[in-house]
């Protein structure tokens, strides 16, 4: 019985290493690598019918629906490529871009 918890604890462990050693892909908002804390950003708000996610810093995520409703975010916004052209986010993209992946600071609205 003993042997058998070992083997199950190894096999958990190594699961577990696995799953942190799986690259994610960076933050599409600001093109930083992800940390430990991820948040799933809807390209096209829920609310206006979308369903494909990406995930991303929460700093990213809060700053983006400070600076974009959401009628825009579906209308103009739905690509990250473009979401990065938008004056407001690339003025924060460039704030942060030197800040460590896990960084969190107070998000105000600028309407």
């Amino acid at each position: 019985m003993v042997g058998r918890v070992k083997r199950r604890a190894g096999l958990i462990e190594a699961a577990e290493r696995a799953a942190r050693e799986v690259a994610m892909p960076p933050c599409p908002i600001c093109e930083r690598p992800l940390g430990c804390k991820v948040e799933w950003h809807h390209l096209v708000p829920k609310a206006e019918g979308g369903r494909i996610t990406a995930a991303v810093h929460p700093i990213c995520h809060r700053t983006v629906h400070a600076l974009i409703p959401n009628a825009e975010l579906a209308r103009t916004y739905a690509d990250p490529a473009v979401l990065r052209a938008h004056p407001g986010i690339a003025r924060f993209a460039a704030w942060i871009a030197d800040k460590p992946a896990d960084f969190s600071a107070p998000v105000r609205r600028r309407r």
